[in-house]
């Protein structure tokens, strides 16, 4: 038994600081946070104990007599480790668990909201604001036109890139297998990561979905995109000169050389016809879209 407590002893522990942890989330549970450290604090001190006893291979019951140690100093500090109730101690109801873990006056959350109203009065207008914005969500209304939309202060959703790789007369293409544009012909690409920047995604991106590593990425473009359903999505395009490795098929599309003369225009996105072509030149351009699924509203490209 002692062993098996020995064995288990940072299993136990981890538990506890997990708890502490968890506490640090709640609201006035200062007393609380610093009863679960007491409590790791006599853990820590019974596991030496027992440690010692089972080192020294001193008798079995020590192991237990040890127990008074940790248990005689929880006695004497019990106001500080333990501080925790299951009921409510003003209504009697049983507490959820985050209020038995926090909330140092052990009040359920009616009780609390009545002996602080001005907590109430900041949950009430935290709710407001929720429900508000919410309603502002479902409420969106996407405008027809571009020339609707203030595109220095829309803030996309949504942030990506498309990598297109030339080698000689012919351009790196896909066909999308799946997500957005499923079953269209596109560029290579993909979203940018957390802590990633457009460029680096772009690298990546080409290399998980062709198989190939790209040379001198430059950018050439970007490509605002509003969608009717909300979405928002900006595109950042880039533009390479010869690539190395060997062509993969994968689970997110199927990579091909396509002749420059040739683009399958009638199989891409719509948007594509506008500027695809002078971008591959290496000519810089910004273009703002409005979809209506994969049907193109309304557009403005404008090349430096």
């Amino acid at each position: 038994m002692l062993q098996k407590f020995a064995d288990n002893f940072m299993w136990i522990l981890m538990f506890v600081l997990l708890v502490n942890i968890s506490q640090r989330k709640l609201d006035h549970s200062e007393k609380k946070r610093f009863a679960t450290i007491y409590i790791a604090a006599l853990l820590l001190i019974y596991n030496v104990l027992i440690i010692i006893v089972l080192t020294k291979e001193l008798p079995t019951y020590l192991g237990y007599v040890a127990l008074i140690v940790p248990i005689s100093l929880g006695i004497i500090f019990r106001d500080r480790v333990w501080p925790f109730r299951l009921h409510c101690k003003k209504c009697g109801v049983k507490m959820k668990y985050e209020r038995v873990i926090g909330g140092d006056e052990n009040l359920c959350e009616s009780c609390w909201l009545e002996e602080h109203p001005e907590e109430a009065e900041k949950k009430r207008q935290k709710e407001e604001e929720k429900l508000l914005k919410e309603q502002e969500n479902n409420t969106f209304v996407c405008p027809d036109s571009v020339d609707e939309i203030d595109w220095d202060a829309w803030d996309p959703e949504e942030r990506c890139v498309l990598a297109y790789v030339k080698e000689g007369d012919k351009v790196l293409l896909i066909n999308k297998k799946q997500g957005i544009g499923k079953g269209l012909i596109n560029g290579p690409g993909g979203h940018i990561e957390l802590e990633e920047t457009a460029i680096e995604a772009a690298y990546r991106e080409f290399e998980e979905e062709t198989g190939y590593t790209a040379e001198n990425l430059e950018y050439v473009g970007t490509l605002n995109f509003q969608f009717k359903d909300g979405l928002s999505m900006r595109g950042y395009v880039y533009l390479g000169e010869g690539a190395k490795g060997e062509l993969r098929d994968n689970d997110e599309a199927t990579p091909f050389w396509c002749p420059i003369n040739e683009l399958p225009l009638d199989k891409m996105w719509e948007d594509d016809k506008l500027w695809l072509d002078r971008a591959l030149k290496g000519e810089k351009f910004v273009g703002n879209f409005i979809f209506d699924g994969e049907k193109m509203l309304s557009h403005d490209v404008v090349f430096e």
